[in-house]
């Protein structure tokens, strides 16, 4: 039987599922949990929501505007302000991804599926 549960203290975060996994098919549903979070996020993976419409705490705009907070407190923002231009002045992300896309087709996994561009080509806002 499978269970949802949250980690417990020193505990690893794991459920018992006895399906065999079905490669090809995704679930319809993703779940992230992490030190600090009150409790589980269940995402609908069609939507990207959770069951009251809301967007996911890591979906990009939350993750960008986490980011944006913690830079402002750190100075004023001069750099560029579209999520896509972040991404792409981030020297060490870019190199990451360069050398993970690499290893893909290395080891006979194919090429990493890119989004379109348009996703990426939105900006925040910093208010802390």
């Amino acid at each position: 039987p499978s269970e949802r549960q949250q980690p417990g203290e020193g505990a690893p975060f794991y459920s018992d599922n006895t399906e065999a996994r079905q490669p090809g098919k995704a679930p319809n549903f993703s779940v992230n949990w992490t030190v600090g979070d009150p409790s589980m996020e269940v995402i609908n993976a069609t939507t990207g929501k959770d069951e009251m419409g809301r967007a996911s705490r890591l979906c990009k705009q939350a993750l960008y505007s986490r980011w944006l907070r913690s830079s402002s407190a750190r100075g004023p923002q001069l750099g560029p302000h579209l999520y896509h231009e972040c991404k792409q002045s981030a020297m060490e992300y870019q190199s990451a991804k360069e050398s993970l896309f690499r290893a893909f087709l290395k080891a006979g996994l194919g090429a990493w599926v890119e989004k379109p561009i348009e996703q990426d080509q939105f900006s925040l806002s910093c208010s802390p």
